[in-house]
């Protein structure tokens, strides 16, 4: 019975594991102050919209493309931004920080432009507004639900190795009891591990239940409305490919 320790570790990592993702979960989908009326009459921005669809990246995208169609920026299909009218961006910090990403040469790459702006602390303002509506569910919460998924993840890999092993060390008549039992923590993290990818796709990353509601009753008709709600996929074809930035290597 030597594969029986190795079984009560499987399961105890197994157990902590998806305890993690459960409460991680739970606190993310739990009512905060104010989200009980949040989504009754409130009306969300392009670019709150975009924050709880995609998180800060999404902000980033549609403030690209939105001073691109203002001729204010340029966005090449060959993957560079070139700043058209830097005085144009006035008070908006959002594009003050697309300028100021894009730096003094007036010309970068879309992919280097992307983070700097995300990480801007103009964006951080747009996530702040949004948790405190309760439209949005805070960092905290996404990095419980995040390092959970990592815990099953080494929780569901251990049991494997462990089962293995022990499948290894008995009779081959003891075999299938074993991997049987192996299989009760397998299951049980693989179900886990379910849900903690599915708490972590794009609407439930960012959005609390609340803002999902509000994200939902969107119509995607507007060009930028149905950037902000599904991503530069919903861009015409010139657009999508300064997006993925195929051809850094040459200047517009």
């Amino acid at each position: 019975m030597i594969w029986v320790p190795l079984f009560l570790v499987a399961c105890v990592a197994a157990g902590l594991g998806c305890a993690r993702v459960c409460r991680a979960t739970l606190a993310a989908a739990r009512p905060r102050p104010g989200e009980g009326h949040a989504d009754a009459g409130a009306e969300l921005t392009l670019c709150e919209a975009a924050y709880l669809a995609g998180g800060p990246l999404r902000v980033t995208d549609l403030t690209l493309v939105t001073m691109h169609r203002a001729r204010r920026l340029l966005l090449a299909h060959t993957g560079w931004a070139t700043v058209v009218d830097a005085g144009g961006a006035g008070g908006d910090a959002l594009e003050r920080a697309v300028v100021g990403a894009i730096g003094p040469a007036g010309q970068r790459p879309v992919p280097a432009v992307r983070p700097v702006v995300a990480a801007d602390d103009s964006v951080r303002a747009v996530e702040e507004r949004l948790v405190g509506r309760g439209l949005a569910v805070p960092a905290s919460g996404r990095r419980e639900i995040a390092d959970g998924v990592r815990t099953v993840k080494a929780g569901f890999l251990l049991g494997l190795v462990l089962g293995a092993a022990s499948a290894l060390l008995v009779p081959a008549a003891e075999r299938t009891l074993v991997l049987a039992a192996f299989s009760l923590p397998l299951t049980g993290s693989g179900l886990c591990l379910l849900i903690g990818t599915f708490e972590r796709y794009p609407y439930t990353r960012w959005a609390s239940p609340a803002g999902q509601r509000l994200l939902s009753g969107l119509c995607a008709t507007d060009p930028l409305t149905a950037l902000a709600t599904r991503g530069p996929a919903a861009l015409e074809p010139e657009l999508r490919a300064a997006f993925r930035g195929h051809d850094t290597r040459h200047r517009p």
